[in-house]
């Protein structure tokens, strides 16, 4: 993969590729950042810089036999590490017995989300982690001499979904590192990975893409057939993030769903507390339930969570009468337009804590029937605010 092929992030190209010029390569570093913005892709072109044969001031040759293998993310020593799904007939599982999904995932599309990656391995929606007997699998391959480059590359896709067996012992192997050994962990949410982990590593901020970087890339892309004001209105909504011009632009089912989702519990929740309806408190009772259910599974009760966050905040915004501000498609703008007055400075934070809160049990394995009630009971009586 070269540089080239990514999206934007110039900065943060020129700064990897110092590291290797300069022979300076930092032997744990945390790319972190929102999702959608590239850093997966970043750290596979830095991995490829790193062990070309022919390597440019600007980038990768793509030629070398190094190149031509990492092409196909098959270089005997570039490692994956990934969060799977433990199928119900195994008792135990690591992520090389999904590496041919993964790197199919990857060549297929440079930019994919986790429950992209989780619905290509699963359909029941699960959890995934990174399991402790990967642990194992990382001392073993690392303990090994690199067979055609001189180091050795490890890429870890989302650390925050380790098991706490496998990060302690990840940890020993980062304050001992092998020789010649270079870890990349890529990460959504760096907040949750184990603080002595995090103390280890450089950090490396990827940021945002800005508005034209993702307009040129979207008329660039040969799978979608779209205007120029389609690019633009998808690139001011994405707020930063490749993936989520996409999603604006295909209008994806679990969008719609996650807003139908919103809509639905913030007007049964206004009804029953202003009107004290009763038939919509019944209803309301049976939208927590459906949202409780096993065949959600955490990863989408978590993503509706997350998705109920932004909602709370762009309607906060809209009241300011700044269209700029806004990160709204046209359909949750229609709504905005009636139900933003609802959230204002008296309720505001107080809603997008008890969805952040919700959010948190869900991930630690709360029991989601008492999560969701409860959400439900706190934004009656916040609406009414």
């Amino acid at each position: 993969m070269l540089f080239s092929e990514i999206i934007g992030q110039q900065e943060i190209k020129k700064r990897f590729i110092r590291t290797v010029t300069e022979q300076r390569i930092p032997h744990a570093q945390l790319l972190r950042g929102p999702e959608g913005v590239g850093k997966l892709a970043l750290a596979i072109a830095y991995a490829q810089y790193i062990c070309c044969e022919n390597r440019s001031e600007t980038d990768s040759c793509g030629v070398c036999i190094s190149c031509v293998k990492y092409k196909k993310l098959a270089h005997p020593d570039l490692h994956f590490v990934f969060p799977v799904i433990k199928p119900a007939n195994k008792t135990s599982v690591v992520c090389d017995d999904f590496i041919a999904d993964f790197r199919s995932m990857v060549l297929n599309d440079l930019y994919f989300s986790v429950n992209d990656w989780f619905a290509k391995i699963s359909g029941d929606a699960k959890q995934g982690m990174i399991y402790g007997n990967e642990s194992e699998e990382i001392i073993r391959k690392l303990s090994l001499k690199t067979y055609e480059s001189e180091y050795k590359v490890m890429i870890i896709w989302l650390p925050e979904k380790m098991n706490i067996t496998c990060a302690n012992k990840l940890l020993k192997i980062l304050e001992e590192p092998p020789e010649k050994t270079v870890f990349l962990m890529v990460s959504n949410e760096p907040d949750q990975i184990i603080t002595t982990i995090l103390s280890r590593t450089q950090h490396i901020h990827i940021p945002r893409l800005g508005e034209k970087e993702i307009i040129k890339a979207l008329l660039n892309n040969d799978k979608l057939e779209i205007e120029d004001e389609d690019a633009d209105y998808a690139a001011h909504i994405a707020n930063g993030s490749y993936l989520n011009a996409i999603a604006v632009l295909n209008e994806g089912d679990e969008n719609k769903q996650n807003f139908e989702r919103f809509i639905m519990i913030m007007r049964l929740a206004w009804q029953v507390g202003n009107k004290k309806d009763h038939a919509s408190l019944k209803t309301l009772k049976k939208w927590s339930d459906d949202m409780a259910a096993a065949s959600m599974g955490r990863e989408r009760q978590k993503n509706f969570l997350s998705y109920a966050q932004r909602m709370t905040r762009e309607n906060f915004i809209r009241n300011l009468q700044q269209p700029e501000l806004n990160y709204l498609t046209s359909m949750e703008a229609d709504f905005s337009q009636r139900f933003s007055p609802f959230i204002n400075e008296r309720n505001v934070e107080d809603i997008m804590t008890e969805f952040a809160l919700a959010e948190r049990h869900v991930e630690q394995n709360v029991n989601a029937k008492m999560v969701f009630f409860d959400l439900t009971l706190k934004i009656i009586m916040l609406l009414k605010k």
